[in-house]
């Protein structure tokens, strides 16, 4: 920290007329020694967050707010950076430079650098408060996840129904949770909250009050245990937010937070979402319907109708019946393994990448893979090298729970005079939390997921801009999801499938008939999937629109919202309030969870693309995407970017087809 404050002294005590140079370009590669460490230690404390390092999480977090607000009023800076800016489109710059010197100065401004000395000061200790909560509600969640868990015997019938890999898994999360080296009794299995488990049992296994006592744990995280209560936490954060929109003189904080999205408004959020809901409603509840029709023939009474601990698992035996599909059957074929060389092959056909593993490199745990990705040299030299991968895929204690894509160093060109060379190659890193078992049998979700985060990997490996602040993934929070989702499609081809899942111990290519299946039963339950999300954006939208807390009461708030908006019996949101980290544990994705949906419609009209050419790998429309969705960051407006690619604005028909929500004709 101390070295960064001096490289924005030295910025500042240059007596030269301030300039693009020696203000702009040399705020971007400031602080170079405090990024290594601060992205190391935000890496750790999601992947690797001991008991030992969360004490210092909790520590740091409001030091590390204070420094964040340190810089952006240091004094002296931004005279010079708003100098620059005033005269940015008649000093000769070119479009990259002209950006970078627009987002800076909103930058500092978004964090309060024309406040006075007084507002600066609060605005200070709002964001180190902040930092406080959102660290603690993180380790809260964390705590629940880990502490809670459910056993479950063979012998007494509590795993009937459950696949294979399922009960593997359930072994492993046993062996996993077991003291020291204590090997647990031979029928002792486990369920925890962990989702690739919790999800396939709540879909599979036959005992109801089983899969009610998991969900509603699972559903309850955050809520567990009072000493890890977040509802408090998550009332503070949201009165905090408020009145930082209020000192920037926004209505809200969702006004706010769109105000620096492609979005722009609440207003154009909520259009879209509304778009979305109506459909999605009717949809859920004619599924609603077919699984009560099922239980009927089936002449099973559930009490009190379909329950959301019943929804999974009877839309499974109904997705069975109808389309005659076992999600169970397709999982032998989608390994780890499998999956990972899927994307590589992906990864190389779209943008001749290659992944060489490097084994020596000794990481923070030994789950971890590391791979040097690099690409061939058009010269016909030795193959350049693109980025160093990180693969972290299972899940275990001390790890955040979900997935996600990070960096320990982002692309940049930039750098500070006498770094080296190597220090323009980025380092990226994919999270997931799958459960390790002898073999990793991923569902299609899983896979899916996979796919999604190497998206955002593709992402930071495939950037290629000058400056650090616009390279890679600092992009529009409703554009970065563009390159993940996109990412998606290739694993639904056809030509991907049947070259890569095989069978994890026969090695059988998946058979067509499965496949087919698997496709004709694609859009089944999209109703549920839909709500399930969809929700989620509605409340956290609506929850971020008010202007006052005043007692304003959480999970109130969030049963009101869900009655207001007519949410289908049977179905609670994907992530209810006191675990929501996408909202609580940091402002990224505040008031901007609608970001998936919204980049929904950008990835459906830009596969488009590639399938009106007949060739999903086609060499002309994958350069496209690299150098407009993939390389070119935050350096050109996002819009102007799809604009780029796709010669047009986008269109919402497409996302509405894919999940069998258009009109029909």
């Amino acid at each position: 920290m101390a070295s960064h404050l001096d490289d924005l002294r030295g910025i500042v005590e240059n007596e030269a007329e301030p300039s693009f140079e020696n203000v702009m370009a040399a705020y971007d590669h400031s602080g170079a020694d405090l990024s290594k460490i601060e992205t190391l230690f935000s890496n750790l404390t999601s992947s690797l967050n001991t008991d030992e390092l969360q004490v210092v999480q909790t520590e740091m977090a409001p030091l590390q707010a204070r420094h964040t607000n340190t810089v952006y009023t240091f004094a002296g800076l931004f005279p010079k950076i708003e100098t620059v800016w005033n005269k940015r489109l008649e000093a000769s710059l070119n479009t990259e430079q002209i950006r970078l010197c627009e987002r800076l100065h909103m930058d500092f401004c978004r964090h309060g650098a024309r406040f006075d000395d007084g507002d600066k000061e609060a605005y200070a200790k709002i964001t180190e408060r902040l930092a406080e909560l959102e660290t603690k509600f993180s380790q809260n969640v964390m705590g629940d996840e880990g502490g809670w868990t459910m056993e479950v015997s063979l012998a007494a019938g509590d795993l009937a129904g459950c696949p294979e890999g399922l009960i593997a898994d359930a072994r492993a999360a046993a062996e996993e949770k077991a003291e020291g080296n204590k090997r647990p009794e031979p029928d002792q299995h486990v369920i925890t909250l962990n989702r690739s488990l919790v999800e396939p049992f709540l879909t599979f296994a036959d005992r109801r009050e089983l899969r009610e006592k998991s969900w509603r744990a699972w559903t309850k995280r955050g809520e567990l245990d009072p000493a890890r209560a977040n509802q408090p936490i998550a009332e503070e954060i949201l009165k905090l937010r408020a009145k930082q929109a209020a000192m920037h003189g926004k209505e809200t904080f969702a006004h706010y937070q769109c105000e620096d999205m492609m979005a722009q408004k609440p207003t154009n959020v909520m259009e879209l979402l509304e778009k979305v809901w109506s459909p999605a409603k009717e949809s859920a509840n004619r599924e609603r319907e077919a699984l009560e029709e099922f239980v009927t023939s089936e002449g099973v009474a559930v009490e009190g109708g379909i329950q959301p601990w019943d929804w999974r698992y009877y839309a499974e035996k109904v997705r069975q019946q109808k389309y005659d599909f076992d999600e169970g059957e397709l999982k032998p074929y989608l390994s780890l393994e499998a999956m990972t060389k899927a994307i590589f092959h992906v990864s190389y056909k779209l943008f001749g990448l290659k992944y060489v593993p490097r084994p020596d490199i000794v990481s923070y745990h030994p789950d971890v893979q590391t791979y040097e990705v690099r690409e061939a040299d058009p010269a016909g030299g030795e193959d350049k090298l693109v980025a160093i991968f990180i693969h972290d895929n299972y899940a275990r204690k001390f790890k955040s729970s979900g997935a996600w894509m990070s960096e320990y160093r982002g692309q940049t060109k930039n750098l500070a005079p006498g770094q080296p060379e190597i220090l323009k190659v980025p380092i990226i890193s994919n999270n997931n939390n799958f459960s390790r078992g002898e073999h990793t049998l991923l569902s299609f979700d899983d896979a899916i997921t996979l796919f999604h985060e190497f998206g955002h990997a593709h992402h930071g490996m495939l950037s290629n801009c000058t400056y650090g602040r616009l390279a890679g993934t600092n992009v529009l929070t409703d554009f970065v999801e563009l390159p993940s989702q996109l990412m998606e499609h290739w694993l639904k081809q056809p030509e991907v499938l049947r070259e890569f899942a095989t069978h994890y111990k026969s090695g059988e290519i998946v058979p067509d008939t499965l496949l087919a299946k698997q496709k004709a039963a694609e859009q089944f339950n999209e109703g549920f999937a839909t709500i399930e999300y969809t929700a989620c954006a509605l409340v956290d939208m609506a929850m971020h629109m008010h202007s006052d807390y005043a007692n304003f009461d959480l999970l109130s708030f969030e049963e009101k919202e869900l009655n207001r908006l007519g949410m289908p019996q049977g179905i609670v949101m994907r992530h209810r309030p006191t675990h929501f980290q996408h909202l609580f544990t940091s402002s990224h994705y505040a008031a901007g969870y609608y970001v998936y949906l919204w980049a929904e419609v950008l990835d459906a009209d830009a596969f488009q693309a590639f399938k009106e050419t007949g060739d999903v790998f086609d060499k002309a429309t994958a350069e496209a995407a690299r150098t407009h969705i993939y390389s070119s960051g935050n350096s050109i407006d996002p819009a102007e970017l799809f604009r780029r690619f796709r010669g047009r604005d986008p269109v919402i028909k497409f996302m509405l087809q894919k999940k069998g929500l258009a009109p029909k004709d």
